[in-house]
């Protein structure tokens, strides 16, 4: 099986392509250099390139306070790239795993979304990413497009990656604890799709194409979330800051947030057969990759 990877060097694309490599398994990454999917004409000619057997685009502009100001950038990665990605897809009948977001959804619901609820994003990188999905759906009937939500990994600019620099600053972090969600994994999301790419390349006829959710088991606010990591990082850090929590209104941010971003994800896992964990055991999986092993005791 051939595997184009788009992204290949972001949170996800980072854990997917350090997975245990399968069998007959050859997973193409092009660098962001070589392959810039905003640039008329390079998506047809990567994908002309194959054949692949499916393709994963983990792509996105994800500064979601900077896409306010940002926002033809924001829709040109998320939305225009997403769907000529997915019509050159389509022309070579190659099934597309398209990665959304749980920011598709203005947080109102006050239960875990499902797949049929209706969207109402509340920021420009929300409303970049449906008109993704809806780009990417429109143009090859063969995808599966994964919402998730609060991702972190060991890579990158995330929220774990964020209070572990603060701890190691401050004796005492404010974090907003009235926004609810999922964390989840980069390298949960990676082996999602990884799966789903086995099932897409060996049995498409098999596959229900579609919309899923995927994230995270168990739900925390921003807050509950930093006291978590900072009390699993205990024995790593020099300092064991105070997490106090506050309010939304005392974080004003360019973006507005939604309240309460749970994600039902209960279709992927009748469907593929993909549970999601726990998300702490993720978040300690994260940790033992960031430090190294000789603090691990």
């Amino acid at each position: 099986m051939r595997l184009l990877l788009l992204g290949g060097s972001g949170q996800v694309g980072s854990e997917f392509r350090a997975l245990d490599r399968l069998k007959d398994v050859v997973v193409v990454a092009p660098d962001p250099g070589e392959l810039d999917v905003t640039k008329p004409g390079v998506s047809a000619k990567a994908i002309a390139a194959g054949p692949w057997h499916v393709v994963i685009n983990a792509a996105a502009y994800t500064s979601v306070d900077r896409a306010e100001s940002e926002r033809d950038l924001a829709f040109a990665i998320n939305a225009d790239a997403a769907g000529t990605l997915a019509s050159e897809t389509a022309r070579h009948s190659i099934p597309l795993i398209h990665i959304s977001t749980d920011y598709v959804f203005d947080g109102k619901k006050q239960m875990p979304y499902v797949e049929t609820d209706a969207p109402a994003p509340l920021n420009v990188y929300g409303q970049s990413k449906l008109a993704g999905e809806h780009a990417v759906a429109a143009a090859n009937p063969r995808h599966v497009i994964l919402r998730t939500s609060w991702v972190y990994s060991p890579y990158g600019h995330n929220f774990v990656r964020t209070i572990l620099r603060l701890a190691g600053e401050r004796d005492r972090l404010t974090v907003v604890d009235d926004q609810r969600g999922c964390p989840t994994a980069a390298s949960d999301v990676a082996r999602a799709c990884r799966d789903i790419a086995l099932l897409c390349a060996q049995s498409p006829e098999a596959v229900p194409w579609g919309l899923y959710h995927f994230c995270g088991k168990g739900e925390t606010t921003w807050c509950g979330f930093a006291k978590t990591i900072v009390e699993v990082a205990s024995p790593y850090l020099s300092r064991m800051p105070e997490i106090v929590p506050i309010s939304t209104a005392d974080y004003p941010t360019p973006a507005i947030r939604p309240r309460d971003t749970r994600l039902d994800c209960r279709a992927i896992a009748s469907t593929f057969a993909i549970a999601p964990r726990p998300w702490r055991e993720g978040l300690a999986e994260t940790l033992h990759q960031l430090f190294p092993a000789s603090q691990m005791s």
